[in-house]
């Protein structure tokens, strides 16, 4: 417990440093949220309330779960549920920066907690603080202490979070590797091995989608590599990515990929996951949303149907992110809008929502007899283990970073150079990170 209060610290402190938001320069670092404007509660809310996310498809049902939560309570709502689809909110947020920015915002947006919200839009002075409903809704003693500074700056609370996901899971179908003859890797010799055997039979040892997906393999492996402590120091710019450890980090990320299908660019993070579902592939590797995924849609048992364990070298951590939603200044409705950030924050809200999205409930209290095998093990991990942010879904970069990661990302995969790429990214360490 020492060592996971002793990460998160690391993460908070990132935060606190006040890496810029997205297209910033060191320059730009001075900018703080200055406004007072604070999000009320709302008795008896009415009115049009325009909600805006990247759950469709497949996640669609939680959201579906949470939004009959909330218009049970609020009748007089009249609720749209604007989604804009694509994996880890990659064309959602270029829609929302357009309307924010425009000055057309939503009532609330879907936003990962950490530097992806606080470091775009808090320091830009876009948002209202969420504080009031915090305290009216007793929120502050319902989550963990851990938390809320990852969801905090200058004195205010900016998101109001629906659920904690795990980013470094390995999905497997215990059969087929009974039926292959291979053993479930736990460090990256193992995994090479086992890799290996699987080309030999015919199976691509590792389904991969596109970018955004590689962007998550590359940080489960420089978790794998690095450690905890390496890990959390690029992010606060102790360790520097042009390091010869990190250089290792972009090397054994080539090794790994060379296991992957040759179409991952085409491919959603839903059909490589069907790869190992289908038996073309052994391995996925992937954020919880992906039980969703199987439970849900595919109406596979956790523990039976499918199978997990961290990705290689990283047990005893757990890679955080969590979805969030936020409520920007300017919208029309925040009488509404303070109403569904309350459901969201709702014991019945997460209880509804998370079983469905894979995912475990932020709150401390929630009913985790309604959770499947896999949540129920996801909770332990995040009460006992290591907790680490995730690059991907924008817990400790921010999304001028993250942005930019990706297009180094698209070089790597071209051309396998892992000197150049750790040197671009210390560029981007050196624009961003303070």
């Amino acid at each position: 417990m020492r060592a996971k209060k002793i990460a998160l610290a690391i993460i908070v402190s990132v935060l606190a440093m006040g890496m810029v938001f997205a297209g910033g320069s060191k320059e730009k670092t001075t900018t703080m949220a200055t406004s007072e404007a604070k999000l009320q509660p709302s008795e008896n809310p009415s009115g049009k309330l325009e909600i805006f996310s990247w759950w469709a498809g497949d996640e669609g049902p939680a959201l579906e779960a949470l939004i009959k939560v909330f218009e049970a309570k609020y009748p007089n709502v009249d609720l749209m549920n604007a989604t804009v689809t694509g994996g880890s909110g990659v064309n959602a947020k270029a829609v929302l920066k357009t309307r924010m920015l425009g000055g057309e915002p939503p009532e609330a947006f879907q936003a990962h907690a950490g530097m992806e919200l606080i470091g775009t839009w808090v320091v830009a002075d876009k948002m209202m603080d969420l504080t009031p409903i915090f305290e009216e809704e007793d929120l502050l003693n319902k989550f963990p202490e851990t938390l809320i500074p990852l969801l905090s700056k200058d004195g205010g609370i900016w998101a109001m979070p629906v659920d904690v996901h795990k980013s470094n899971v390995m999905w497997y179908i215990p059969e087929n590797l009974k039926k292959w003859g291979v053993e479930v890797p736990t460090n990256f010799d193992e995994f090479i091995a086992v890799c290996d055997k699987l080309q030999s039979k015919g199976i691509i040892p590792l389904s991969m989608g596109t970018t955004w997906t590689a962007n998550e393999n590359w940080e489960n492996v420089a978790l794998g590599v690095l450690g905890p402590d390496d890990y959390n120091k690029l992010w606060n710019g102790e360790l520097r990515f042009d390091d010869p450890k990190v250089v290792n980090v972009w090397e054994t990320f080539g090794k790994v990929i060379s296991y992957t299908n040759t179409d991952a660019a085409s491919l959603s993070w839903q059909q490589a996951t069907d790869m190992v579902i289908n038996g073309k592939a052994a391995f996925n590797w992937m954020g919880d949303w992906a039980a969703g995924y199987m439970m849900t849609t595919k109406k596979l048992e956790a523990g039976t149907g499918f199978g997990w364990a961290n990705t290689p070298g990283t047990q005893g951590v757990f890679q955080f992110l969590a979805d969030s939603f936020g409520v920007p200044k300017g919208c029309k409705n925040p009488e509404a809008a303070a109403a569904w950030v309350a459901t969201c924050g709702s014991k019945e809200g997460q209880d509804a929502f998370n079983p469905l999205k894979g995912s475990i409930p932020a709150r401390i209290d929630a009913d985790m007899s309604l959770y499947s095998a896999y949540s129920k093990s996801a909770a332990k991990n995040f009460a006992e283990d290591i907790i680490v942010g995730s690059l991907a879904h924008g817990c400790v970069a921010s999304e001028g970073f993250s942005n930019d990661f990706s297009k180094v990302m698209e070089t790597f995969l071209n051309n396998k150079d892992a000197t150049e790429a750790s040197a671009m990214c210390q560029e981007l360490a050196d624009k961003y990170i303070k």
